[in-house]
């Protein structure tokens, strides 16, 4: 059976991309498919995506006596499962809801696009929104891009429907099943038009089926519980998994064991390999040592950055003291702020207290370096031991003879020592069913002045017989181990003996795991939610509803153009299973056709890039004119659009009205 590698790929940054004149002084759209996994960006006029990273933030922890770290943003985070509980997204779901990581987003995104113009981007952007997105998140996205950046205009689209008519640009009909990273969109196309009516979404996606499958393989493998991440489930998920036609069927060829040793994937964890026997002292000890040095020079490391440090910020605190002197107060105020400090009091405690930490930190440094060079003139004045591999081959015959003598010797005595405990052991059987024996006729002699047992020292003979040969086990023990790592260095003809009853067993295998079932379990909740606990339908049977609701030459419409698409629609078996679930659930003899987007990943763009550089662009830009006249949320519809529902006007505030003195004090609401 193959073992394969886990490849633990690290993200490699951005760079900063150049702004071609011919982009900066002309009106070049901007695309961005904004997807809740990754953020793919680029010009209209460029064939590929400039920008694909991840739509993750990391912000790390405040460390004390410093101010906040850097944020990450997308492939500047090369390390994920080092910042995993400080990871943060602006989607709920799949509908952008946390503004401020948006914004980071965005301002990330424009720095490695490389656009430069002052306070302003200007550019057209044409945006991916979910389906059905609601006016508010759509208010405040345009918000966003008009009021912080003053981009000319904006247009948004549906990623799953520029990705269909990007593969489907003269079809007019279809079912388009759209897999994403949260949600799974099933969406009915009639005329070109999407009935929003009938189309659906499951609440399942790419994340639900990677964090199953991280669960059921920690579950599997306790002892591997830290090393099990969720990087690690979802590079499984990429590469192992598929989608079983037939999951029950599929789950009776597992229990063959002819099929599960066939099929199974035997993963290899990152693992340190164990000294070897017979050289464990000599190799711990180098290993202490080589680790001792490595700590010396981290160590060595650690207090030069923190000089440094420590002699910028002086130098900062003895530039504001001379702001001080010369009168420049705003200078001297900005440093005292940026430090916090309130007056020239707190300053200069603080220049104290940071010149005594840089004399502390160099005399350690001066005192490091000395034991070092003290180490390294030490005479090595130790012995090496002698080899134990005599000089000449008849010594060597002579002295590997005795060696197995010795070790036969101490087995013949163990197996010896073990028949004599047996021996014993039936003894001591005998004699408590004899002593049984002579109780019952005592008993039924009626002679109750029998008292063995009541004193401690009637128990001291079975003390004996069981301590008898049991002191010298753990020394004889250790004594045939030795013996036997030394035939093991020294006799090519020895193989190696369990006769210590445990054997060392293969570290790499112990770090192992075996991913059989699991690679068809986890994407099998696409079709069955239930597995995760989720209470809505499966794929198959949302499908179903759907069509449903419509006549049966719409259906069969539908149906003859079944289009998958989104990142989870490359499931290796999922075009099969969808062609199994249609056959059981249309008419007998009806046909039907299931297809793929030619790129599930990257066709969203490429279907906004050609949007983009269609001719009649312009009467589908929200200007700012527009934004300022109709809201934030507006929206002018295309082909691959959402409807615009304008949001309902708020009601009037009401008025309170007071009758005149003399009446019944009422008041009343009116509009």
């Amino acid at each position: 059976m193959t073992t394969l590698e886990l490849k633990d790929t690290k993200t490699i940054p951005d760079p900063i991309h150049s702004y071609p004149k011919n982009i900066k002084n002309s009106a070049i759209p901007l695309v961005i498919d904004n997807g809740s996994y990754q953020c793919r960006v680029g010009w209209a006029t460029q064939k590929e995506p400039l920008l694909i990273f991840k739509n993750l933030i990391a912000k790390p922890r405040k460390e004390r006596g410093k101010k906040d770290g850097e944020t990450q943003i997308g492939n500047d985070i090369t390390n994920i499962e080092a910042v995993r509980f400080q990871l943060k997204t602006q989607f709920d779901r799949n509908v952008v809801t946390h503004f401020e990581a948006q914004e980071q987003v965005f301002d990330y995104t424009f720095t490695h696009l490389g656009i430069d113009t002052e306070g302003c981007v200007n550019h057209p952007v044409i945006v991916t929104e979910a389906f059905l997105n609601p006016n508010y998140s759509r208010h405040l996205l345009s918000e966003l891009l008009f009021e912080c950046y003053r981009v000319p205009s904006i247009s948004y689209g549906v990623d799953g429907l520029f990705s269909f008519h990007h593969n489907h640009p003269t079809c007019s009909s279809a079912l388009i099943i759209n897999i994403g990273y949260h949600t799974t969109h099933i969406l009915p196309v009639i005329n070109n038009c999407v009935d929003p009516t009938r189309s659906r979404r499951i609440n399942v996606g790419g994340l639900h089926i990677v964090n199953y499958l991280h669960r059921l393989l920690q579950l599997k493998y306790p002892a591997h519980f830290a090393a099990i991440t969720p990087s690690r489930a979802e590079e499984l998920v990429h590469e192992q998994t598929f989608v079983a036609v037939d999951y029950q069927q599929e789950l009776e060829l597992w229990s063959d064991t002819d099929h599960y040793d066939n099929n199974v994937r035997r993963i290899q964890l990152p693992y340190v390999p164990t000294v070897a026997p017979g050289l464990i002292a000599e190799q711990q000890k180098e290993r202490r040592k080589e680790l001792a040095r490595r700590l010396i020079e981290i160590n060595a490391r650690k207090r030069e950055e923190r000089l440094a440090e420590d002699e910028e910020q002086l130098s900062q605190l003895l530039a504001a003291q001379d702001f001080l002197e010369e009168g420049e107060d705003d200078e001297f105020q900005k440093i005292l702020d940026f430090y916090e400090l309130s007056n020239a009091g707190d300053l200069q405690k603080m220049v104290t207290h940071l010149q005594a930490r840089i004399e502390r930190t160099k005399q350690k440094i001066v005192a490091a370096n000395t034991a070092e060079e003290n180490a390294s003139e030490e005479p090595k004045s130790k012995i090496l031991k002698q080899s134990l591999k005599p000089k000449d081959q008849e010594d060597f015959d002579t002295w590997i003879t005795g060696v197995r003598q010795k070790r036969q010797e101490l087995l013949d005595k163990r197996n010896a020592r073990r028949q004599r405990r047996q021996d014993m052991a039936k003894r001591r059987t005998a004699a408590a069913q004899e002593r049984m024996r002579l109780i019952s006729q005592l008993a039924r002699k009626e002679k109750r002045d029998d008292n063995f047992g009541m004193r401690d020292e009637d128990w001291d003979v079975y003390k004996a017989i069981n301590k008898e040969g049991g002191d010298s086990d753990s020394d004889e023990e250790q004594k045939l181990l030795e013996l036997e790592d030394v035939l093991r260095r020294h006799d090519p003809e020895f193989e190696g003996s369990n006769s210590s009853g445990t054997g060392s067993g293969n570290t790499a295998e112990t770090h192992q795991l075996h991913v059989g079932i699991e690679r068809i379990r986890a994407p099998e909740i696409l079709f069955q939610p239930s597995m995760i606990g989720s209470g809505e339908a499966g794929l198959a049977e949302t499908i179903d509803f759907v069509l449903r609701g419509y006549p049966a030459d719409v259906q069969s419409a539908l149906v003859d153009n079944v289009f998958l698409t989104g990142g989870c629609a490359s499931f290796p078996g999922l075009i099969d299973r969808l062609r199994r679930e249609l056959q059981e659930m249309r008419p007998f003899k009806s046909t039907f056709n299931v297809t793929i987007a030619a790129n599930p990943v990257l066709d969203a763009w490429y279907g906004a890039r050609e949007f983009a550089n269609s001719p009649d662009l312009d009467q589908f830009l929200v200007t700012r004119s527009d934004y300022e006249e109709k809201g934030g949320d507006y929206l002018k519809e295309f082909r691959s659009s959402n409807k615009y529902y304008p949001s309902p006007t708020p009601l009037p505030q009401a008025e309170n009205i007071t009758l005149p003195a003399g009446s019944e004090e009422l008041e009343i609401d009116v509009f």
